[in-house]
């Protein structure tokens, strides 16, 4: 079975190929152009962007994979989340383009979240999308990225691949916002998550902010200003890198041992941009918990996620998919 992915989030436009018979996932996305000094994109530039940018992909994408670029089917997220009234309109441009292509092939399109795919790209890249099978008991996914600090609670279902309910998140800044607030203000270049961590890397500080949660819920406002103030006092750009990102993970740390305090023992992937980032990984390894991580190219923005739903829509048993690894 061959099934085609598209996503068009706010920052990523991506295009991904999954083959049944063998596994192969092949991607081809690119970061949307973010001028110099400024922390995002309205909307309407990034519908433009996307536009401008999904021809070129398709075209290396089918390159790529060579004869036989005709999918089955075509998944395409539509939605950030899963939630009444989530909508963003730079999914607009992966929806119209997927609505093209299934209807010229023909193939059959199935519709799907930015955040469903986030999951699943996560589970197939640490190869454990066989929690997804009929029997399995719930699990936790955490997405974690400049639009969301979601803990979410995962139940396998039959008929829609996944039932996703949020379980606790941020209150206020998300972990990605304050990462990029803070990477600006260190002068680094948006999106910052990537080159903060490099920084980091250059501190052995072990200094993280204090997590005080409500209902299972982090604020990272908090966070922000705390590194404004140490930028004031001259503390080292690097001390100020490590202490941002031992604080991300302190507060996802705290909000995963608090979940499974109320939910007993439960296995957690962990998913979205932040979640890459190896210093954080590093302390969320030392739970006591079975965890999973995406690996980088599946946990930043990308379609592969949405090309797994597709499959899975179109009938395709977990039991089937090896590791990814």
């Amino acid at each position: 079975m061959k099934l085609l992915g598209i996503d068009t989030s706010n920052y990523t436009t991506s295009c991904a190929w999954l083959d049944t018979d063998t596994m192969q996932m092949i991607q081809q996305k690119q970061l949307l152009p973010v001028p110099d000094g400024q922390a995002g994109l309205r909307q309407s530039d990034a519908v433009f962007h996307h536009t401008r940018q999904l021809p070129a992909l398709f075209e290396k994408l089918a390159a790529d994979v060579g004869a036989g670029f005709h999918p089955d089917a075509v998944g395409v997220s539509v939605t950030p989340r899963d939630a009444d009234g989530s909508y963003m309109p730079c999914f607009l441009a992966g929806h119209g383009a997927a609505r093209i292509l299934a209807a010229a092939y023909p193939a059959r399109l199935h519709e799907t979240s930015h955040q469903m795919g986030h999951v699943l790209a996560a589970l197939y890249s640490a190869g454990c999308l066989t929690w997804l099978n009929k029997g399995e008991k719930p699990f936790l996914a955490f997405h974690v990225s400049g639009g969301t600090t979601d803990c979410l609670l995962c139940t396998p279902d039959e008929a829609h691949c996944l039932q996703i309910a949020l379980h606790s998140a941020s209150l206020d800044l998300k972990a990605g916002q304050a990462v990029d607030r803070v990477g600006l203000m260190l002068g680094l270049q948006f999106p910052c998550g990537a080159a903060l961590e490099q920084l980091a890397m250059q501190s052995n500080t072990d200094q993280a902010m204090r997590v005080n949660l409500k209902n299972g819920c982090c604020s990272f406002s908090g966070l922000q200003n705390q590194c404004a103030g140490m930028i004031e006092k001259g503390t080292p750009a690097a001390d100020i890198a490590r202490y941002c990102l031992n604080s991300v993970a302190a507060a996802i740390t705290a909000m995963t041992k608090d979940a499974a305090a109320q939910l007993g023992d439960i296995k957690v992937i962990y998913a979205g941009g932040v979640l890459s980032d190896r210093l954080i990984q590093d302390k969320l390894r030392r739970l006591p918990l079975e965890t999973a991580f995406a690996e980088p190219q599946f946990s930043c923005d990308n379609a592969a996620g949405v090309a797994v739903y597709a499959a899975r829509k179109e009938g395709w048993e977990w039991a089937s998919f090896p590791s990814a690894n």
